[in-house]
């Protein structure tokens, strides 16, 4: 069974290191900010300054509620080290429910 709604959503960022992917996973988790958060290596190609550049970086993949979403792009901005971090939410517009409650039960 599913639902259809837009309480929530998966946040995106890419950090320049594993060790800063998982110190922003640790504290979006434990400040009950994210339910749970994926992070894989990624190929980034990108414009920043008028050049072009690709790099590997990390990508976190952040399950959360979007009543979050302000205080938790806080959070990973604090500690960012990108100028311009990539901090996005995609809303997810349909999920099974026992999912999504269980993202409310991990959240503040």
């Amino acid at each position: 069974m599913t639902t259809n709604s837009i309480e929530y959503c998966v946040v995106l960022v890419t950090v320049a290191t594993e060790a800063q992917a998982q110190e922003i996973a640790q504290v979006l988790l434990s400040k009950k900010l994210a339910a749970c958060v994926n992070i894989f290596p990624v190929n980034s190609m990108y414009v920043w300054q008028s050049k072009l550049n690709q790099d590997y970086e990390w990508q976190l993949l952040i399950k959360t509620n979007v009543n979050q979403f302000d205080l938790l792009a806080q959070k990973i901005k604090a500690i960012h080290s990108y100028e311009v971090p990539e901090i996005i939410a995609l809303p997810i517009i349909n999920g099974l429910q026992s999912y999504l409650n269980w993202i409310d039960s991990n959240l503040s």
